[in-house]
């Protein structure tokens, strides 16, 4: 069934003041969240929306955080997020970043003692406006074991860069450093399908497609799924994200990074405050004049448009446009929702006072 985008902000909204939120913060993070819904981003979207409420009822969620920069240097800071949610630390820190930006040319910023931020993609984008080129990762529930590994140490931790073009649409990559983010599993957990292979691996370190492989002790794996195929790659990148968001600004790291998911407590002796992101902001024009890189991201987005494709595809992809087809579709036709996500949403309503319709 499918629902509208302003409908579904409105009960977000809703929901987030009831536990505390104040107006301004809960349409900024609901705007966070509806943005993963209308990008075709399912698992990040309003389906994580009784998550967030889960942590604020167990003191993990701070809803009237004092954000602020704790360090800084003309060009770089240190965001403390004070147990905010992500959905709003986030934004406060990469406007910091593209503030800085603007002053020194690009703008870094490490994040400490905040949550979940949503889809990466929609942070890195603030900074297309600005013809800037904008960067987003985040460290996340420690559910990935490193190549050869039983352990659970990484999260997902995905990377989002955003480049703005001139006539052709942004450049948008937006990846998990794994071979599929753990929403993906929740969704297929949903509708009661397996896992492909090469997604998971159970408690002994063997290959798995049974979904709930990571709830009964497995792991998700690192990009590349296994050394044959590259995890390594993936490990190194899922660990540069951790280090930068956290080992950097004061964060939980490794596998003291407090979970977002249900089945997993946090770390008893942590290492840090929260969780931890990671932003940059890059002015164009300290490069080369804007227009100019402009014209030439149109022709490099232009020509592998033309790329010739393989037996039965139409077309070569550019990072970003199936997401943006998909926005175009739904605030035109309504965002669906599985049944279960429905049901899930309508039960929250009636546990805060909000109502569904």
């Amino acid at each position: 069934m499918n629902f509208t985008h302003h409908q579904l902000e409105k009960f977000t909204i809703a929901v987030l003041q009831k536990i505390g939120c104040p107006e301004e913060d809960a349409k900024t993070a609901a705007a966070v969240l509806l943005s993963a819904d209308l990008r075709g981003v399912d698992s990040h979207g309003v389906a994580r929306l009784s998550g967030y409420v889960r942590l604020w009822e167990a003191g993990r969620i701070n809803p009237t955080p004092n954000v602020q920069v704790v360090h800084e240097t003309p060009s770089t800071a240190v965001v403390d997020g004070d147990a905010g949610l992500g959905l709003v630390v986030a934004p406060y820190a990469m406007k910091v970043a593209i503030e800085k930006a603007k002053i020194a040319g690009t703008g870094w910023v490490s994040v400490k003692n905040s949550n979940h931020y949503g889809i990466a993609g929609v942070h890195a984008m603030q900074a297309l406006q600005h013809d800037m080129i904008g960067i987003s990762l985040t460290n996340a529930s420690p559910l990935v074991s490193p190549t050869f590994s039983k352990e659970r140490l990484l999260g997902t931790n995905p990377i989002s860069v955003a480049i703005p073009a001139k006539e052709q649409p942004p450049f948008v990559l937006d990846m998990a450093t794994t071979t599929a983010a753990n929403g993906k599993l929740e969704i297929l957990q949903r509708k009661k399908g397996q896992a492909p292979a090469g997604w998971i691996q159970d408690k002994d370190g063997k290959s798995t497609t049974d979904p709930l492989g990571v709830k009964d002790g497995g792991a998700l794996l690192p990009l590349g799924g296994d050394r044959e195929h590259g995890s390594q790659k993936g490990y190194g990148l899922g660990a540069v994200v951790d280090i930068f968001s956290a080992v950097l600004s004061g964060a939980n790291y490794g596998p003291w990074v407090p979970p977002f998911v249900a089945f997993l407590e946090p770390h008893p002796n942590p290492v840090g405050e929260g969780l931890g992101h990671f932003f940059g902001a890059m002015r164009v024009d300290a490069f080369r004049p804007a227009d100019e890189f402009k014209d030439h991201m149109d022709n490099w987005i232009g020509r592998f448009r033309e790329a010739t494709p393989i037996d039965g595809h139409e077309k070569v992809l550019i990072p970003g446009d199936p997401e943006r087809e998909l926005e175009a579709e739904r605030r035109a036709k309504g965002i669906p929702l599985l049944t279960a996500v429905v049901d899930d949403l309508r039960a929250l309503g009636d546990k805060l006072g909000v109502d569904w319709e």
